[in-house]
């Protein structure tokens, strides 16, 4: 009996080791398995994290193997656009410059072409008053007020004759017209001091006119200003009588009066 129960003894420790070893193997294996599964986990995961993170910063750059080159060729031509556009201002530029100097050039023809005129005309209105004067000396022989000089040029015998002429009428309705009077006798050819001594003779320098800014009795005329009577007289002198007073054409001017008429208005132009 002693020994049937020590072999059961025997047998139960036996079976108890055996069970313990199982189960060590049994944890053994299952804890390697999670370590495993959890290294598997934890790589698997890094290397989700690295390639999430470089797709995340691909996009952000906007950088693919697929958009380098078309980026590039972006960029190179948009430096070809500014290259043609800065090409293209040069030669508008250059369109401008030469649109600004044909300009000037025209300019500077038209200046030139305008005082080769004026010049011209300033020897024809000279050479006019050649002629009134030189016919004058043939017809009378001399000039009873004394002679007027052309020859100075128009700004300076306008200049000239446009102050005394003022200084004569000073106070009176003609007060100011003095440059009428020099500018309209310039074109003419004849004695700026004529006319200005007339209107003293028939009105009183304007101040008793019988029509309409008519200071010289002359016909029947009315004129709508002084400037415009100023000038009609004045050709009129020229047309009709010649560089500047005789005795002649004081008759033809006031035949009644013509001596009066003759002394007192040849004493007003020797005081202008």
């Amino acid at each position: 009996m002693v020994t049937q129960r020590r072999k059961s003894r025997g047998k139960v420790v036996v079976l108890t080791m055996a069970a313990a070893c199982v189960l060590s193997v049994f944890a053994v294996g299952f804890v390697n398995f999670d370590w495993a599964s959890a290294g598997s986990n934890d790589a698997t995961a890094a290397t989700f994290g690295l390639e999430h993170q470089s797709a995340e910063d691909k996009a952000r750059a906007g950088v693919s193997p697929e958009t380098v080159d078309d980026k590039s060729d972006a960029e190179v031509l948009a430096v070809e656009d500014v290259a043609a556009g800065a090409s293209l201002s040069t030669a508008s530029s250059r369109d401008v410059s030469a649109g600004v100097e044909e300009i000037a050039a025209e300019e500077e023809a038209a200046r030139v072409a305008a005082e080769e005129e004026a010049r011209r005309a300033e020897e024809r209105a000279i050479a006019r008053a050649d002629a009134a004067r030189s016919e004058y000396y043939a017809t009378f022989g001399g000039l009873p007020a004394g002679d007027v000089d052309f020859s100075v040029g128009r700004e300076a015998f306008i200049a000239e004759w446009a102050e005394r002429i003022d200084n004569y009428l000073a106070g009176s309705p003609l007060a100011g017209h003095g440059s009428t009077f020099a500018e309209a006798a310039w074109d003419a050819g004849i004695d700026p001091r004529w006319s200005p001594a007339i209107s003293n003779t028939e009105s009183t320098q304007g101040r008793v006119c019988f029509k309409a800014h008519n200071a010289w009795g002359w016909d029947q005329t009315n004129w709508p200003d002084w400037d415009t009577a100023i000038r009609a007289h004045v050709a009129g002198l020229a047309r009709g009588y010649g560089f500047t007073i005789s005795y002649s054409y004081a008759q033809r001017y006031c035949p009644p009066n013509y001596d009066n008429w003759y002394r007192d208005t040849l004493g007003q132009m020797q005081l202008i």
